[in-house]
């Protein structure tokens, strides 16, 4: 997928061409100890072709402990918590709800209430965990997104704890009350993605040879990373703000698209993209991916996180295929406003005077598939997804994420069943005598193990 991947990826496709310009307990004020090794549990997992799934290969020493792999989640004590949002008929969050306003089902069985506290309750920290995709195709609404989340940091509470990850598997700030020291880490995004004004010139002349000071777009790597190592029995309220295209998902097991050529190329561009294809195998080939979309789609529920999603672009979820050829056209368009990069331009100028919509549209199947991987992500974690059409969005959709942490529940119950089987129990939570709510929570947790 161009540069994103590796430096020298340039594949042809326009969304290619997109790429390849760059490559309740007692609430405590106190800072979580910064991981050692973040990133390490990732190490440990190997993909499993019989049962098309990842596994642990030996016990992690940063995987929280007593976790015997991607199918069981450590379970302390019997309490099962969700933090969930009721949103009435008109898709408002609904307010002062109580504990006796909650009906619990697992399995079908009917549970009791044993915990609760609103969204905005003083005596329950969150922990938020803002992963930034810094890649080149995220950099015209960068700027905008990184302001939009130091007002989120303003605006959370002294208890509150963030941690930001990058793309690059990267723990550049680890869980801290200090919001100083968080946006000095959010400036040090931007100082990264300034190219040298002494080398700007050249860099610009040659820019698909040189490595960009961009990250390397390993946004599931760096989710699953966080998922496996970062949140443990301390973390009542683990949110994730999940800022990125999503596009690593084209390189993890069982893909949810295999690369091809596009249909409909001049002769010419096609050979291009022939050769490129063969570069980007190869490169995958060595350099594989040891999980699956659905892996982190079972981590992702497991860890109890709440996880928004942020895409910057047009969406392309719920286009019809005749819609889709003329919104690439105008994501593609919209991009060139955003790269102050001349061959770049120049290229995709001439690559939209050229090809017809029969490959555009295929370029936007491929996007499609991206933002629908990531739109699932969300949902079953309780979250949701929301696209930046343009830089401006960008405090808005920071302010609804933060509305909607405020606006949420943490209800917890003590399990009636209390087997060790390291099953999946469903979870159902509703409104008492309100049926037209809708409860935004995730719908299911994994039972500790035999051993456990």
């Amino acid at each position: 997928m161009g540069n994103r991947f590796a430096s020298d990826l340039p594949l042809v496709s326009a969304l290619a061409l997109l790429f390849s310009a760059c490559v309740p307990v007692l609430a405590q004020n106190k800072e979580k100890p910064k991981l050692k090794d973040f990133g390490s549990s990732l190490k440990q997992m190997r993909w499993d072709p019989e049962k098309k799934a990842a596994v642990e290969v030996k016990p992690s020493s940063t995987a929280k402990p007593g976790s015997e792999g991607l199918d069981v989640v450590k379970v302390e004590t019997s309490l099962v918590t969700s933090d969930l949002l009721v949103l009435d008929a008109n898709g408002n969050p609904v307010a002062g709800l109580t504990e006796k306003d909650f009906v619990i089902k697992e399995d079908g069985t009917s549970q009791k209430v044993g915990m609760f506290s609103p969204g905005n309750s003083a005596t329950v920290p969150r922990s938020v965990v803002l992963i930034i995709d810094y890649g080149c195709s995220q950099l015209p609404f960068l700027g905008a997104s990184i302001r939009a989340a130091k007002t989120l940091i303003d605006k959370l509470t002294p208890l509150d704890r963030v941690a930001i990850v990058t793309d690059d598997v990267e723990l550049l700030t680890g869980f801290t009350s200090d919001k100083r020291k968080l946006k000095e880490s959010l400036d040090e995004l931007i100082r990264r993605t300034s190219l040298n004004p002494v080398y700007r010139n050249y860099q610009l002349e040659r820019f698909d040879r040189l490595q960009a000071p961009f990250g390397r777009g390993f946004q599931y790597s760096a989710l699953m990373a966080v998922l496996r190592e970062m949140f443990d029995e301390e973390d009542q309220r683990p949110v994730i703000i999940f800022q990125t295209d999503g596009s690593e998902a084209l390189l993890l097991r069982n893909p949810i698209a295999e690369h091809s050529v596009a249909p409909g190329l001049p002769p010419d561009l096609r050979g291009q993209e022939e050769a490129a294809l063969k570069h980007f195998q190869n490169y995958l080939k060595h350099n594989p991916r040891e999980f699956s979309i659905n892996d982190v789609y079972k981590m992702a529920e497991q860890s109890r996180a709440t996880i928004y999603t942020v895409t910057p672009g047009l969406r392309f979820i719920g286009l019809g295929p005749e819609e889709r050829a003329a919104q690439m056209r105008a994501f593609l368009n919209r991009s060139m406003a955003g790269f102050d990069l001349s061959t770049y331009r120049k290229k995709l100028t001439d690559y939209l005077k050229r090809v017809p919509d029969e490959t555009l549209a295929w370029d936007a199947d491929e996007i499609l598939k991206l933002q629908s991987a990531l739109a699932v992500l969300s949902t079953i974690s309780g979250g949701w997804i929301e696209f930046v059409d343009s830089p401006a969005q960008a405090e808005e959709i920071y302010a609804r994420i933060l509305s909607d942490m405020n606006h949420r529940y943490v209800v917890g119950y003590y399990s009636t069943n209390k087997a060790h089987d390291g099953k999946r129990r469903k979870v159902t939570i509703m409104v008492r005598d309100h049926p037209e709510y809708l409860v935004m929570s995730q719908n299911g947790y994994y039972a500790p193990g035999p051993d456990q």
